[in-house]
Order: structure tokens, then sequence, then C-alpha cells
């Protein structure tokens, strides 16, 4: 019975919102309207029983969701994404820190319109600091944290 809303992208958003749809959660994933989320083009790519071609890595980190598109530069379609956080019991986003303040879209504007939402911000370095606004990727982070220096050869 719980109802998650994730606009999660490429791995770490996805892979939290895959994690709650396999225990059963209803999930939603926004994604862009114009080409939705990136990883869908990431190989390995593959071919269905109807002649389509879609990522392996894509549908394994969404499988069990729902999509919809959402273009958060519409008001009138960021104002329905409102109403259906107003009925969820979860909200997950990966975007870097504060880009969903520019849309109504944060912690403190949905608690507004619903007090009970949990509010999940994944980011690479944290949601302050001096690296907060930098994208980060698993090799980003082991690069920069060092453990890199320990998994293989230079």
């Amino acid at each position: 019975g719980i109802k998650v809303i994730e606009l999660g992208q490429i791995a770490a958003g996805p892979f939290c919102g895959m994690l709650l749809a396999d225990l059963g959660a209803d999930v939603v994933k926004v994604e862009r309207p114009d080409g939705g989320d990136g990883m869908r083009s990431w190989p390995p790519l593959l071919t269905n029983d109807e002649g389509e071609k879609y990522s392996g890595n894509f549908a394994s980190l969404n499988r069990n969701k729902r999509s919809i598109t959402i273009d958060l530069k519409d008001k009138e379609q960021v104002e329905i994404l409102k109403k259906l956080c107003g009925k969820a019991d979860v909200f997950i986003e990966n975007y870097r820190p504060g880009v969903l303040r520019k849309f109504g879209l944060d912690y403190k504007s949905l608690r507004e319109v619903n007090p009970k939402l949990v509010y999940c911000s994944i980011s690479g370095y944290g949601q302050t600091g001096p690296y907060s606004q930098k994208g980060a990727f698993d090799v980003t982070v082991q690069a920069i944290s060092g453990l890199m220096s320990v998994t293989g050869e230079e």
C-alpha cells in the first residue's frame, strides 16, 4: 500500500525506487518528455519479441515501476505532479541539490502539500559543502575518495 514518486535518473535514484518496487510499493517513475531517463539509451541494447530495442541496464533498475512523463518547465504539469505527491507516501529524487527548488518540488514545498511525505534526496557529495553541486557517478566517487587506488592496476 506504499505509494512512491520517483524522480530518479541513471542509477542511484532508480536503484532506490527499484528496491521499494521489488518489496511491493507502487512506484511511479517521472521522466522527461524528451527521451526520458538517460539510461534508456545505455547498452546493452536488447530486442524484445516485438522487435523493439530497449536498454538492459534501464530495464534492470526500473522493473516493477510505472512511468509517466512530466515537463518540469510546464507549470500545469508540475501542479499535476504536486497533486500526485499529495497522495504519495515517499518521494525519491537524485537531482543536484537545489534543482528541484526552482520547480517547487523541494522538501519544504512538498511538505506543504503532504506533511507526511518521506522525502529522499540522493546526491554524490551531500546536500551542502564544497562539492555538493558536482555531479557524481560510481567511478568519480571512487576516484575522489581514494578507493580506486586499491581496486586494480593504475
